[in-house]
């Protein structure tokens, strides 16, 4: 070992031999025990006048559980019904005392179908079947009570103007109930409702019964808009109400859940979306001048606590307007469903929208011009399909020679291949392409749906007039004018447009189809019909350019000797 080794376990030793040392000479205090507990004071909790005493949050510290001491609940009840108006520049909503219950909301800024402001609550059926703001609790009885006992207001008066709050409270002396309504200058409210019995909150549920949206449409209509949503902001699921047979419940978490119709949307945006649940189910009840043999049945969707607290949402009613949607937090313009072709559908709204609120401020004219521009993006394909056209018309009579050679054999017969090898041989020696011809429709079907679902679900087409007796793009041509003129003008285009066959049966078939589609648009959006009616316009002036700049086809080659003789 060297010294350097040695000194250094010399020095350890040393360390080691005053640390003991010192403990010998200066030893630690004797430890001082600490006074005895006293008992614990059981803390009282006071009785709620307004508002129950909030429970206790996860984070805090967490000693022995106890059990909550009751307090006493003073009786807290109002001597007349009463009615409040909430109002601010979009909606102005009507809730009464008797059951602290909306009795009515109208959107400011649109008009039912007979041109009345649109309320969406539907009040005779309400009157049946319990009104939105309802509260809901495991035992019926007190779910009556509780939505016919006469409320105190705070603060009072008949008029409330938003921004503002209001409170509603009820107490029998046994359970509280409460509602405390926040109102925005949107289409939102937040609303806190809870019920407490001296010791714990209750489960509780808020709902909306009685249907949504606009009741002045027929029931067979209304029926089949209505959809029942569920979801988050990335994805939200949709089904039809109308396949809702019995109740359903959908747990948490929930960010979003409610119901829509076609143009307007009742979504439930809870505070803690992990400790919800949503109710959902049908009800029929019979208005007086129903004189159908099935009574009409309305959705409605209850939005529940999961745990025994006060339940936290905001409520948004309102239009699915894509700006209004976007600006909602979660945000909410998923609602708008364009369907499969949404990446058509959607820039097309978007540039109708801009075309109309830039240039032309009529969304008829819009579509017109709207049409014009994808017509014209699309006329080399449509040239294309021209020529095509006429290669195939001057083939056709030698294509027909083929067929003639092989008609007595059956569909299934072996040769029949060979009739195709050979066919296929005649396109490929004139260079023909028979599908290129389909090309221009296949483009078309995109755009013809995307427009479809724009008219169906844009709420900015609702009600959007174009002249004299079109009011309405969104809904069909009640004079059939248009649809008439669609008509017309296919038959035109395809008198002016080559006939890809010589086959009569097949152009008989061809000339069939305006009549077939004139039939299928009668009911369709007289937009989607002035869409088509502005594209046969166009390709009317198209064919006529074509047909004077597109020299007609070279009449067609005799058929090859032997052509009708069975190899």
């Amino acid at each position: 070992m060297n010294d350097s080794n040695k000194k250094v376990l010399l020095a350890f030793g040393l360390s080691f031999l005053i640390l003991v040392l010192w403990r010998f000479v200066f030893p630690p205090p004797p430890p001082v025990e600490p006074p005895p507990a006293k008992s614990p004071t059981p803390v009282q909790t006071p009785a709620p006048t307004s508002k129950p005493a909030a429970p206790t949050s996860p984070s805090a510290a967490k000693p022995a559980a106890r059990v909550p001491v009751p307090v006493a609940l003073a009786v807290q009840q109002g001597s007349q019904a009463e009615e409040i108006v909430v109002e601010n520049s979009l909606a102005r909503i009507t809730l009464s005392t008797e059951g602290a219950v909306v009795k009515s909301w109208v959107l400011k800024k649109f008009k039912d179908e007979t041109g009345q402001p649109l309320d969406v609550v539907n009040r005779k059926a309400c009157e049946t079947l319990g009104f939105p703001m309802s509260l809901g609790t495991p035992d019926a009885e007190t779910t009556k009570k509780l939505n016919s006992a006469l409320y105190v207001v705070t603060p009072k008066g008949s008029a409330l103007a938003a921004p503002g709050k209001l409170e509603f409270v009820y107490s029998d002396g046994k359970v509280q109930a409460r509602k405390v309504l926040s109102f925005s200058d949107g289409y939102d409210v937040h609303v806190e409702a809870s019920l407490f019995d001296g010791q714990r909150y209750l489960l509780v549920e808020v709902a909306w019964p009685g249907g949504f949206g606009d009741h002045s449409l027929p029931p067979q209509v209304k029926e089949s808009m209505h959809n029942l949503v569920h979801g988050s902001a990335e994805k939200i699921e949709s089904e039809s109400q109308h396949k809702i047979k019995d109740d359903q419940v959908f747990s948490g978490p929930l960010p979003i859940a409610g119901m829509t119709d076609r143009y307007f949307a009742l979504v439930y945006l809870p505070d803690v979306p992990e400790q919800v649940a949503l109710k959902v189910g049908r009800r029929t009840w019979n208005p007086p001048d129903w004189k159908e043999k099935e009574p009409p049945r309305e959705t409605f969707a209850a939005l529940a606590s999961a745990l025994p607290q006060a339940l936290g949402f905001r409520i948004f009613v309102g239009p699915k307007d894509l700006d209004v949607l976007k600006a909602m937090r979660p945000p909410l313009d998923k609602l708008v469903d364009y369907g499969w072709f949404s990446f058509v559908a959607k820039p097309l709204f978007l540039a109708m929208r801009y075309i109309h609120d830039q240039w032309i401020h009529n969304f008829g004219w819009a579509i017109v011009l709207l049409t014009v521009l994808i017509n014209m993006a699309l006329f080399p394909i449509k040239l294309k399909q021209i020529r095509s056209a006429q290669e195939m018309q001057r083939v056709a009579p030698i294509v027909k020679g083929i067929q003639d050679k092989y008609k007595n054999y059956k569909f299934n017969d072996p040769r029949k291949q060979k009739m195709n090898q050979e066919v296929m041989k005649v396109y490929q020696e004139h260079g023909v392409n028979p599908l290129s011809g389909c090309l221009p429709m296949v483009v078309q079907l995109p755009f013809l749906y995307g427009f479809y679902r724009v008219l169906d679900t844009s709420i900015e087409l609702r009600h959007a007039p174009w002249i004299l007796w079109i009011h309405d793009l969104s809904a069909k041509d009640h004079l059939y004018i248009l649809p008439v003129l669609m008509v017309i003008t296919m038959f035109l285009l395809q008198k002016m447009t080559p006939t890809p066959t010589a086959d009569p049966a097949q152009q008989r078939m061809f000339m069939l189809m305006p009549l077939f589609m004139g039939f299928m648009f009668m009911n369709f959006a007289s937009g989607l019909v002035l869409y088509w009616l502005t594209g046969n316009v166009i390709g009317i002036g198209q064919q006529m350019i074509i047909n004077r700049l597109v020299p007609k086809a070279a009449p067609p080659s005799p058929p090859r000797k032997g052509a009708a003789k069975e190899n």
